[in-house]
């Protein structure tokens, strides 16, 4: 066995744990920790198939920025997961079912020759035309898939436009503040003296 074997057997270990520990694990908090291990080992994996682009994308945007939106709604919300678990067993015919099948296509698709490395052989390049993974995904993406490219970021803006117009609607149990109100007041608007008699002790 190779270093570069021993590896993958071993990040691939570490990342089915942490998988099994994000469904598994009963506090919230853990859950998305055990995620970011998931990532972090998942990203490692991608080192060693040379996809250097896809690993620090994967830390930069995931664990970066979604694993911290995750915890901190998590932990500021204070979720009570107890009724949340009590269909558990109701759905669980219905997920062991579903992993099942996604079991035997993953056993398919790694037994068939035909999707063997052997059946998709890379073209060698000579020096001169080498170029890294992150290089040749920038040069498709902005030439073959501009337009592809394009319409993914019209869908993302839409999302984003469609997130704040959801959280930017009135409700009018809410009480708001209006800064120009705030400072054109005046004392005798918020303040009066209440003149009281003093009183003498007995």
């Amino acid at each position: 066995m190779t270093f570069e074997l021993f590896v993958f057997y071993l990040f691939a270990a570490i990342m089915v744990f942490a998988a099994a520990r994000v469904i598994s694990a009963r506090n919230p908090v853990h859950s998305a920790m055990f995620l970011v291990l998931t990532f972090f080992t998942c990203s490692a994996i991608w080192l060693l198939l040379e996809a250097e682009f896809l690993a620090i994308t994967l830390v930069l945007v995931y664990v970066g920025a979604v694993m911290v939106l995750f915890l901190f709604v998590v932990m500021m919300l204070d979720v009570n997961v107890e009724p949340l678990r009590e269909g558990f067993v109701k759905y669980l015919p219905v997920g062991l079912l579903v992993g099942a099948i996604m079991l035997v296509e993953m056993v398919f698709l790694l037994t068939q020759r035909y999707f063997k490395a052997e059946q998709f052989p890379i073209p060698a390049r000579s020096s001169a035309d080498a170029m890294s993974n992150t290089e040749s995904l920038g040069r498709l993406l902005y030439s073959e898939y501009l337009f592809q490219f394009e319409i993914a970021a019209i869908i993302l803006l839409v999302a984003i436009v469609a997130a704040i117009a959801l959280t930017m609607r009135r409700r009018p149990l809410t009480k708001y503040q209006t800064p120009s109100e705030q400072v054109g007041t005046r004392k005798e608007e918020r303040l009066r003296v209440v003149q009281m008699p003093s009183e003498k002790r007995s």
